[in-house]
């Protein structure tokens, strides 16, 4: 008999026959978007029951979490192997309560090592299966594309070119917007958030983000201040600010700037608000990441640098394991270099420099460039999270489901 039917009929209460769903969230990222989809979830089905794994914003969305999300959270080779049992022991008890509970839909929000396995486990049980937040398949492997489609009934994705790459392998996917282009405004207000930071008005401001982990601001942090030290160098009045991600992230920073050329009065760390010093700064030099897309949403010049292990990235281009000739979400978005790229050997605090000069010295280059990133900003801008809603609501297996008008 198949196994989701022996589920425990104790499970359901009494006088309860409301649309069932899992989710399940590993970090801070996937626990907002989870609870964005349950508020919109819920206008479609009133009498929905929603439980699983997440953060403080799922619970307070109504979401009865059995683990939470932190518990998920291991990055890195050795932290994975170390945390492993605890991993394993945790996705097996989650997944036998959670086929006891008798859910109508599985859905895994970004956190691909943990939600795909436990998608697939479901899947092969007759649970129909969501994944939110499509792995980078554009970027590496796209025949991952096929093995996700045996994990995923349907494949919700924040970048339109996605879709049409999971088409070509018969996966069901569907392009719903990125809830970052939701939230932020299309036309940010930079003398407010300068007000907001103490900078002084009419000066220049440049912001340096060499990433939100330690391993990436050991890498990038003090090729990214020196090459900050020579544009100061030929602009004298200008104010560098650092937003740091979290404590551990600050004292690395504050090490490395305290190391640095840069002159004590015109340098800023800040704690957090990443988004209110982009929307402060002239010119942005950041690592390759999430980070492009946020900068390009509060429509500002940015330089992209980064580097991984010199052996790393021998392997991974000897490999052809990546299959792009851009990196940053900007770039890749448009199909043209908007932001130049310096990777690994080019990342070097000299071209760094000369590319943030480029767009201090060139306001016509900085007012061409505002347009295109406003129609991307636009072309992202989709009610994510209602839209992801309905390509939930619309899944075949829930037709005996009516969702409200």
């Amino acid at each position: 008999m198949n196994e989701r039917i022996r589920g425990s009929e104790a499970a359901r209460r009494a006088g309860d026959g409301g649309l069932r769903i899992v989710l399940v969230a590993g970090e801070a990222s996937g626990d907002a978007l989870g609870a964005g989809l349950v508020e919109e979830l819920r206008k479609r089905f009133n009498d929905a029951h929603f439980a699983g794994i997440g953060g403080d914003a799922m619970r307070a969305a109504g979401v009865q979490t059995w683990h939470d999300a932190s518990e998920l959270s291991v990055m890195g080779l050795f932290e994975v192997l170390r945390h492993l049992p605890r991993l394993l022991k945790l996705r097996r008890e989650f997944r036998q309560r959670a086929l006891a509970w008798r859910p109508d839909v599985v859905i895994g929000i970004d956190a691909p090592d943990f939600n795909l396995g436990v998608e697939r486990w479901f899947k092969q049980r007759g649970v129909p299966t969501v994944h939110y937040v499509s792995p980078s398949v554009w970027a590496w492997r796209e025949k991952r594309a096929e093995k996700i489609g045996e994990s995923a009934d349907r494949v919700l994705c924040l970048f339109p070119m996605e879709p049409p790459i999971y088409a070509r392998h018969g996966v069901d996917a569907r392009f719903v917007g990125h809830p970052m282009a939701d939230a932020m405004p299309l036309q940010p207000d930079r003398e407010a958030a300068r007000a907001q930071l103490g900078l002084p008005p009419g000066v220049p401001v440049l912001a340096v983000l060499p990433g939100s982990r330690l391993g990436e601001i050991e890498r990038l942090g003090e090729v990214f201040f020196e090459a900050a030290w020579h544009v100061s160098e030929e602009m004298r009045a200008l104010h560098v600010v650092v937003p740091a991600a979290n404590a551990r992230c600050r004292e690395l920073l504050q090490a490395q700037l305290s190391r640095s050329a840069l002159p004590v009065m015109h340098s800023h760390l800040i704690d957090g608000q990443a988004r209110t010093v982009l929307a402060a700064a002239d010119v942005v030099l950041l690592a390759s990441g999430t980070a492009t897309l946020e900068t390009m949403l509060s429509k500002r010049p940015m330089v992209v640098g980064y580097r991984i292990s010199p052996l790393t990235y021998r392997l991974v281009r000897a490999l052809g394991l990546i299959k792009v000739d851009r990196y940053a979400l900007p770039n890749v978005l448009a199909g043209e270099d908007l932001a130049p790229e310096l990777i690994q050997d080019d990342c070097t605090p000299a071209s760094l420099a000369d590319a943030v000069l480029h767009w201090f010295r060139s306001p016509e280059a900085v007012a061409a460039l505002e347009p295109k990133y406003l129609a991307l900003h636009q072309q992202l801008r989709r009610d994510a999270s209602a839209t992801a809603a309905d390509a939930v609501a619309t899944l075949p297996a829930l037709g005996q489901h009516r969702p409200r008008p």
